[in-house]
């Protein structure tokens, strides 16, 4: 199998900033939106601020999360962590996911797959509604991309006997 190492330590960067860059991105509209929704009660249902509000939870959960994997990838890739390994990797990956796929698909739904603010009548925040939704997607996006990188090492790290302790780089 072709060692891909090199790329691993580049691509888990630059996947990880751009995670945590859409994901702050998220937190912005969404954490807005849950303050305007709390101070003037104008959501047109109970579902779009309750899942506003579960957008708002994936942002800031994703954020943490991705910033400490990131930050322990860049420490000791190599070296042994078990917060490094590609089981944790794949543990972290799948239930953030999770989030976002239920997240950017029930936010969906309550918007009927995104709004018109040109026709739709009686909707306060069509527009951040709509970013929402639209960076909800790209997050799904980005997990399912790195989620099966994480499933292709950890295929990977079971080849070389290292089962899924085995770290994303080799030394």
């Amino acid at each position: 199998m072709p060692d891909y190492d090199r790329h691993i330590r580049r691509g888990h960067p630059i996947t990880f900033g751009l995670i945590i860059a859409i994901a702050i991105i998220e937190l912005a509209i969404t954490s807005w939106l849950v303050s305007r929704f709390n101070a003037h009660h104008n959501y047109f249902s109970t579902d779009e601020r309750d899942r506003t509000r579960f957008l708002l939870f994936a942002s800031i959960w994703t954020i943490f999360f991705s910033f400490l994997y990131m930050l322990l990838f860049l420490h000791s890739a190599s070296s042994g962590s078990v917060l490094t390994s590609v089981g944790s990797h794949g543990v972290f990956m799948f239930i953030t996911w999770i989030f976002w796929t239920a997240g950017a698909a029930a936010i969906t739904q309550t918007l009927g797959g995104g709004l018109n603010c040109g026709y739709v009548l009686g909707v306060t925040y069509c527009d951040q509604l709509n970013a929402a939704e639209a960076f909800a997607w790209i997050e799904f996006i980005l997990f399912t991309f790195a989620l099966v990188v994480v499933t292709i090492r950890g295929v990977a790290s079971t080849r070389r006997g290292d089962g899924f302790r085995g770290q994303m780089v080799s030394v």
